[in-house]
């Protein structure tokens, strides 16, 4: 019975990573393209999910749990405020095509839910406060900045196929640990 039900979860799971890398390319795809990315037939894939909206749903809590588990892995709690919402971008980078999916709405809204936004904004404040965040930037701000620049990251790996992830991820936590830093003096004089 372990065995049988192993085996469910595995086929389950094979169906929703299917759903997550083909609906983040192509809200539009047919069940059908997602039965053979995830390796079973159409007959399968509608014992786990009768309807379209039901796999969605499962993409959504599927995406949540996943945006809690990046949250949590980043350890929020640790160190300034741009350390941990640094390390956040790069748990959230190993997410690509479920927040891409996230952008484009496609069964995507109810994973925010899970994101407590309020745990972002805390770590922005404390990261004002503890001088690693511009204390100019509004939360909000940065959080766009945030998803606006690990949209860019994931554009660029996806349009130059022989980009190593590695070297994609620093150019992306570069580009945002600047854009948090606050001037100095020189800069503001200057500037």
């Amino acid at each position: 019975m372990a065995v049988t039900s192993g085996i469910k979860n595995r086929t389950r799971q094979a169906i929703i990573d299917a759903a997550i890398e083909l609906l983040a390319d192509n809200p539009a795809c047919s069940l059908g393209e997602i039965a053979s990315a995830a390796q079973v037939g159409r007959t399968t894939l509608h014992r786990y999910f009768a309807e379209r909206a039901d796999l969605l749903a499962a993409v959504a809590v599927e995406g949540g749990q996943r945006l809690v588990r990046a949250a949590r892995l980043a350890d929020l709690e640790r160190g300034t405020g741009g350390e941990a919402l640094l390390r956040l971008c790069r748990e959230y980078f190993d997410l690509g095509p479920l927040l891409s999916l996230i952008f484009t709405e496609q069964g995507g809204g109810e994973c925010w839910e899970s994101q407590d936004e309020a745990s972002l904004a805390r770590v922005i404040e404390r990261g004002r406060r503890d001088g690693s965040i511009d204390p100019v930037l509004p939360a909000d701000w940065v959080l766009n900045l945030l998803w606006s620049q690990l949209y860019a990251a994931w554009s660029y790996l996806g349009e130059r196929p022989g980009s190593s992830r590695h070297h994609v991820l620093d150019l992306l936590t570069r580009t945002l640990a600047n854009a948090l830093r606050p001037e100095t003096p020189d800069q503001a004089r200057t500037g």
